[in-house]
């Protein structure tokens, strides 16, 4: 990537570089960073390894920065937004993730280094965790530094055949860019979250304004491989399968080969198996749905947590209904990756690398339509404040 690139940016749990890949070629990377060594292998495969470093983000220091960044992408993992680590302090490798990397952004405030801007993406449920208290506390990191925040709850389905909803949590030193009430963005949860911030700190809170995106255009079904070059189930595993449907999907399941009978097409579904909890037991179900949209991609550990892919095919008789694990590429293609992006070679590896990132389609969303604004505002500011 040119180094003039008119825009830069730090990738902190960078994964396999999903962030970079939705930006896009006008944004120069200054540093990416992760410590899973598969996903890191991923990076420098697909992006190189002049701008990574591999390391916990507790090990990395200032000096480790490069230059000035003028937005930091920060996707860190969900099970680490705890606040026991935050009293505790910033200065143990026990605290979690995401506050190790806020003290390298308090580190660059104090050297003048601080990015204009900075989006912190993560589970919606980062709204509600512990009564809202890890959402407040990561808010008063950023009032304390003196950015304005506002959250947008941003589903992929809206872009993507995947239902993926994720929280994004975007700071910035520019005003603008914001209306006075909640927009389509901004769901209960960010609402409720909004209305319980202390006093001291809704002056800092934005509804920032993001365009309605167009209608998306693909479903499940145009995402997956031709049939000869994917395994599948024996009848057997899939009637093993099917029987742990409970009644509600098992009506879904005959709604759906109705549908493929009458109008002579197949139709294509995808499941999960899960442990619900029934009468006081824990019992596992398959779950379908037959919308066009695949379910949120998980970190895969083993088959029983991979998604399951459901098609009825009217032309195949007592064999009509087929099922098979849902292959890496599939995986990466709900995520919005091209098929020039280099997988993992296994698969657990491959789907657990797309099921920890970010969908490429709504990060270049937010590029195109919220974060480049932000950005050009925060460097005329810069600049001015310079003159």
């Amino acid at each position: 990537m040119s180094r003039t690139s008119p825009f830069s940016f730090y990738e902190f749990f960078a994964g396999g570089g999903m962030a970079r890949a939705g930006l896009g070629a006008d944004w120069t990377c200054r540093l990416a960073n992760d410590l899973d060594p598969i996903k890191v292998a991923a990076y420098r495969a697909n992006w190189g390894a002049g701008d990574l470093i591999e390391a916990n983000v507790w090990d990395l220091k200032p000096d480790d920065l490069p230059g000035t960044a003028d937005l930091v992408w920060a996707s860190s993992p969900c099970q680490d937004l705890s606040l026991a680590g935050h009293r505790a302090g910033l200065s143990g490798q026990r605290s979690s993730a995401f506050w190790g990397f806020w003290r390298l952004i308090e580190a660059l405030d104090e050297q003048g280094r601080a990015p204009g801007v900075i989006v912190i993406e993560n589970v919606v449920g980062l709204l509600t965790s512990r009564g809202g208290q890890d959402f407040t506390a990561i808010c008063e990191a950023l009032a304390s530094r003196r950015y304005r925040f506002g959250a947008l709850e941003i589903n992929a389905a809206h872009f993507v055949p995947q239902s993926r909803p994720r929280l994004f949590l975007i700071a910035a030193r520019s005003e603008g860019l914001a209306t006075k009430e909640p927009g389509p963005w901004h769901g209960p949860s960010a609402r409720v979250a909004a209305a319980r911030l202390p006093d001291a700190l809704k002056p800092y809170w934005r509804w920032w304004h993001l365009a309605e995106p167009d209608a998306r255009n693909t479903a499940l079904s145009d995402l997956l491989e031709p049939d000869d070059q994917v395994p599948w189930h024996s009848p057997e595993q899939t009637q093993a399968i099917l029987a742990l449907m409970a009644p509600l999907h098992r009506r879904r399941l005959k709604q759906a080969a109705a549908q493929a009978r009458a109008d002579g097409q197949r139709q294509v579904g995808a499941l999960f198996r899960r442990t619900r909890q029934e009468q006081g037991r824990s019992q596992q179900r398959a779950e379908v749905r037959f919308d066009g949209l695949a379910g949120c991609l998980r970190t895969a550990r083993g088959g029983s947590s991979r998604q399951t892919v459901v098609v009825i095919d009217p032309h195949l008789g007592e064999g009509a209904v087929r099922t098979r694990l849902m292959s890496p590429r599939e995986g990466a293609r709900l995520m919005g990756l091209g098929d020039e992006y280099i997988l993992p070679k296994g698969a657990a590896a491959a789907l657990t690398l797309v099921g920890d990132g970010v969908v490429v389609p709504v990060v270049a969303f937010l590029e195109r339509h919220l974060l480049r604004q932000m950005v050009k505002a925060c460097q005329s500011a810069r600049q001015a404040a310079q003159a």
